[in-house]
């Protein structure tokens, strides 16, 4: 049997899987599940969201098999992925040394640390660093053809 035939039948019986678990929701009904969760209990929807996490975990763990494989392969790929995983290292080590940490307390009483503040304002840097240098490259090859005309 090859990996096609394969992956045909394990996304058919998930589909059967999650027609059932759906069936067994629908057949449960809103105030049966409302006043179950009301009292803690669960069980109508638990399958479902179970069922959707295998599948999310399963996508992911063939996505990274299949990239990593691909990148395996090819010389020049794996030396292009190891450059932008040094640069987005980079990208990273800058933010961080430029985020400053403080202790802040929470709504909830409990108080964040200045580490993980820190971290707080590390992840809102890289992702301000990385959209800046995003945008920058969509606009810049437009801004270089309008000039050359």
């Amino acid at each position: 049997m090859n990996l096609e035939k394969l992956t045909r039948i394990g996304c058919i019986a998930l589909g059967v899987v999650g027609v059932i678990f759906l069936a067994i929701v629908f057949a449960s009904g809103d105030d049966s599940i409302k006043m179950a969760a009301a009292s803690g209990n669960y069980g109508a929807i638990t399958p479902i969201i179970i069922l959707s996490q295998i599948i999310l975990l399963i996508a992911i763990i063939v996505t990274l098999i299949f990239s990593f494989r691909g990148i395996a392969k090819d010389k020049a790929k794996m030396k292009n992925a190891l450059k932008s995983a040094g640069l987005f290292l980079v990208v990273v080590i800058i933010a961080f040394l430029f985020s400053s940490g403080v202790e802040t307390p929470m709504r909830d009483g409990k108080v964040l640390s200045a580490f993980n503040s820190k971290l707080v304002g590390t992840g809102i840097r890289v992702f301000y660093i990385l959209s800046i240098i995003a945008i920058g490259l969509m606009v810049l090859p437009g801004i270089k053809n309008s000039i050359k005309k």
